[in-house]
């Protein structure tokens, strides 16, 4: 069977001290989910603001204003990660390779149509169409060896409105967080979280 999670680097939390965090897996990847702790919230946040070099200190002075001009500038908000595919019977899993945004996660829907997709690199992936299959492989490193997880086509609409899913509760999620944390951009972030990581729209499946 073939599950998939939300995920985001991690990297961009460490020494990070603005507002708690959870402390970091061991695969520096964090599940996104309606599931998630309060610090787990804090820990993507901390990603999410890092990434996008957005100030935070101090946390009382961050307003929906000073988003609102950042996005203006960078015309984006950006997250490193995306879609992590798992077989629960071979115990295989794919990751996000470096440099793949989480924002690009629709791309998927271009898989469904028999397009190839760029997966970021180190470790870099191989897609490949197989009839009704999607063999997706990813290099091994350090002491991990090459792994393959296959996906019927058919499946894949399932899958990507789980991740949907899976966004849309850690939207909640970040609106709670936020309302505790920066109730003054509150609005303006979870406005930005919805627009420019796509949890919302409509999946064109």
């Amino acid at each position: 069977m073939i599950t998939v999670e939300v995920v985001l680097e991690s990297d961009d939390a460490v020494g990070f001290t603005a507002w708690p965090i959870a402390e970091p897996s061991n695969d520096r990847f964090l599940s996104l989910s309606g599931q998630m702790s309060p610090a787990e919230v804090g820990s993507a946040m901390a990603v999410i603001f890092s990434y996008n070099g957005l100030s935070v200190e101090p946390v009382t002075d961050l307003t929906g204003a000073q988003l609102e001009q950042h996005l203006a500038e960078a015309g984006a908000l950006i997250a490193p990660g995306g879609l992590r595919f798992r077989d629960s019977i071979t115990n295989a899993q794919v990751v996000p390779g470096c440099c793949f945004g989480l924002e690009n996660w629709r791309d998927w829907l271009e898989v469904m149509r028999g397009q190839e997709l760029w997966l970021g690199h180190s470790p870099a992936h191989r897609l490949e169409h197989s009839g009704q299959f999607i063999r997706l492989t990813q290099d091994g490193w350090d002491d991990c060896p090459s792994l393959t997880v296959e996906i019927d086509v058919n499946e894949l609409p399932g899958l990507l409105a789980s991740a949907q899913q899976q966004l849309r509760g850690f939207l909640k999620l970040a609106q709670q967080w936020s309302a505790d944390v920066v109730p003054q951009m509150t609005v303006s972030l979870v406005a930005a979280l919805d627009e420019h990581l796509k949890i919302n729209e409509a999946l064109s499946i």
